[in-house]
C-alpha cells in the first residue's frame, strides 16, 4: 500500500513539473538544473538498470518499480527533447535569428560540459562501477548514448550558429565546420564559434537599446535628401544594393534617400552628367532646392566635377566622400604601363560584359586612367571647389595583407609607394575638403574600401559602419544640411 501511494505522488509529481514548465511557471532550463541533468541523463540506460536491479519492491510491487522507471526516462526523455528544440531561456532576444543562434551556442556550450564532466567521472568511478558486476552489454550501451548524446548537442549546436550567424562568413563557414571534425582541434573551433555569436548577440543588443533611444527623433532627418554616389565597376540594382544595409537604417531614422544611378564603368565626366540630371529630377519631383550628395571611391570624383564644371553648385548642399581617390592611385601608374593594345583589349572585354549589366557607355579603358596620379593631378587643377557647397571626407585603412583578400595585391602595391591605405586608396589621397578622421580599429582585419559600403554585410569588432553613416547624417543635419 505504501509503496503504491509513493508510485502515485511520483506520478503526480512528475506530471505537475512538465505542467509548470510547459506554462513557464518554473524553467526546467535553468543552468542550475541543466549542470546536474547533463551529469546523469547520459546514463540513464546504467541507471535504469541498477535502479530496477538493486532497489527491492518485493515480488508483489515489481509494477510499481516499472512506473517509477518509466517516469524516470519520460522525464529526462521530455528535457532531452525540449534543450534540444528550445535550449536557451534569456528573456532579451531581439529576433528569432538570434534566438536559434543564441540557442546554438548554449547546446555546445552543454555538449562541451558532458565531454567534460563524463571523463572526470569514468577516470573516478569507473572501478567502483566495475565492483558492481553490471553486464558488459549495459556499459556499451551506456557509452553509445552518451556519445550520441554528445553529438546531438555539439551537431545541433553547431549547425544553428552557422546557419544563423551574419559574423561568420561563406568562407568562415565552411573552415568552421571542417575543422569542427578534426578530434581536438574542435573544442578550440567550438569555442570560437560560440565567442562570436556571443559577440554578435551583444552588438545586436546595443543596437535595439541604441534605437531605442532615439525612437521617433528622426536623427537622419536632413534639411536636403540624400543621395548616395556609388564607385567604380558597380551599378545601383535593384535588389542588390551597392550601399548594404545602410540605407535602410538612414531611411528608419528619417532619412529620404536617392541613388545617383550613374554607369559602372563610364567615365567622370560621362557619370556627371547622369548624376546632374538625376539631382535635377529630385529638385523638380519634390521641391527640395538642394541635396547631400554622400559618394564612395570614384563617385567623389564624379560629384565633385558635376558640382564644379556642370555648374551644380546651386542645387548641391554638401558633399561627403567616402575613402575617394583625389590624388589618384600609384598602382594605376604601374597598370597604365602595359602596352596600349593590351590595356584596350582588356577595356574591350570589360565594356563588353558591363554593356550586358545595363551600362549604356562603358569607357574602362579611359575611366580606369583617371585614376593614375598624373591625371588626378590635372584634375585637382581644374575643378576647383564651389564655395556655397560643403565639402568633408573621410577614410579608412586596414592592417595588413591578409585582412581583405579581395584587395591584398592592391594593398600591398598602395602600401609600398603611398603607405596606409584600405586595400585601394591611401589616407593621403582620401583627403578632401575638411577632413574628418580615418576609420580604423585595433583589430586584425582592419576597415578597407569595400566595408566603407557595407560590402559584405557584416559587422566587425569596433566598428559599426551603419552606426557611422547614421552619426556622419546626424551631423549634417546638425549643420543646417
Amino acid at each position: 500500500m505504501i509503496t503504491a501511494i509513493i508510485t502515485f505522488a511520483l506520478t503526480i509529481i512528475v506530471i505537475n513539473i512538465i505542467c509548470f514548465d510547459i506554462s513557464k511557471k518554473i524553467s526546467l532550463l535553468h543552468k542550475s538544473f541543466m549542470s546536474i541533468y547533463l551529469i546523469f541523463a547520459p546514463h540513464i540506460v546504467l541507471l535504469g538498470y541498477l535502479f530496477s536491479d538493486y532497489v527491492k519492491f518485493g515480488q508483489d510491487k515489481v509494477i510499481c518499480k516499472w512506473i517509477i522507471l518509466a517516469q524516470i526516462i519520460l522525464f529526462t526523455f521530455y528535457i532531452w527533447i525540449k534543450v534540444n528544440i528550445i535550449p536557451n531561456i534569456k528573456k532579451q532576444i531581439v529576433n528569432i535569428r538570434l534566438r536559434v543562434m543564441l540557442g546554438g551556442r548554449s547546446l555546445v556550450l552543454y555538449g562541451l560540459y558532458v565531454i567534460f564532466i563524463q571523463i572526470i567521472i569514468y577516470l573516478i568511478g569507473f572501478k567502483a562501477i566495475q565492483s558492481l558486476s553490471i553486464p558488459k552489454y549495459i556499459f556499451i550501451i551506456d557509452i553509445i548514448i552518451m556519445i550520441l548524446g554528445i553529438i546531438t548537442l555539439l551537431a545541433n549546436g553547431m549547425l544553428r550558429i552557422l546557419c544563423t550567424s551574419r559574423r561568420l562568413s561563406i568562407i568562415k563557414r565552411l573552415l568552421v565546420g571542417f575543422w569542427s571534425l578534426i578530434p581536438i582541434v574542435n573544442i578550440f573551433i567550438l569555442l570560437y564559434a560560440c565567442h562570436i555569436s556571443k559577440i554578435e548577440y551583444d552588438h545586436e543588443c546595443y543596437k535595439v537599446i541604441n534605437n531605442e533611444a532615439r525612437v521617433d527623433s528622426e536623427v537622419c532627418k536632413t534639411k536636403y535628401p540624400l543621395v548616395l554616389v556609388h564607385g567604380v565597376g558597380f551599378r545601383d540594382l535593384k535588389y542588390i544594393n551597392y550601399w548594404g544595409r545602410i540605407p535602410k537604417e538612414l531611411i528608419r531614422n528619417g532619412a529620404t534617400v536617392y541613388y545617383g544611378n550613374q554607369e559602372a564603368w563610364g567615365t567622370v565626366e560621362y557619370n556627371a552628367k547622369d548624376i546632374k540630371d538625376k539631382i535635377l529630377n529630385i529638385v523638380k519631383e519634390t521641391g527640395c532646392e538642394r541635396v547631400n550628395i554622400i559618394a564612395h571611391s570614384k563617385g567623389g570624383l564624379d560629384a565633385r566635377y558635376m558640382i564644379s564644371k556642370l555648374e551644380m553648385g546651386n542645387y548641391v548642399a554638401s558633399l561627403t566622400m567616402m575613402s575617394s581617390p583625389h590624388r589618384g592611385c600609384k598602382f594605376v601608374d604601374i597598370a597604365c604601363k602595359l602596352p596600349d593594345k593590351i590595356y584596350k583589349a582588356i577595356g574591350r572585354f570589360f565594356d563588353k560584359r558591363y554593356k550586358s549589366l545595363g551600362d549604356k557607355n562603358p569607357d574602362f579603358y579611359t575611366a580606369s586612367r583617371q585614376f593614375s596620379t598624373y591625371h588626378s593631378k590635372k584634375f585637382n587643377e581644374d575643378v576647383k571647389d564651389v564655395e556655397q557647397v560643403y565639402y568633408q571626407s573621410y577614410a579608412s585603412v586596414v592592417r595588413n595583407m591578409f585582412s581583405d583578400y579581395i584587395v591584398t595585391i592592391p594593398y600591398i602595391l598602395v602600401m609600398l609607394t603611398e603607405g596606409e591605405n584600405d586595400g585601394l586608396v591611401s589616407i593621403d589621397s582620401a583627403k578632401w575638403g575638411e577632413f574628418k578622421g580615418v576609420f580604423k580599429n585595433k583589430r586584425r582585419r582592419g576597415i578597407s574600401h569595400g566595408d566603407m559600403i557595407d560590402l559584405r554585410r557584416d559587422d566587425y569588432r569596433e566598428f559599426d559602419v551603419i552606426e557611422k553613416y547614421v552619426e556622419i547624417v546626424s551631423e549634417l543635419k546638425n549643420k543646417g544640411y
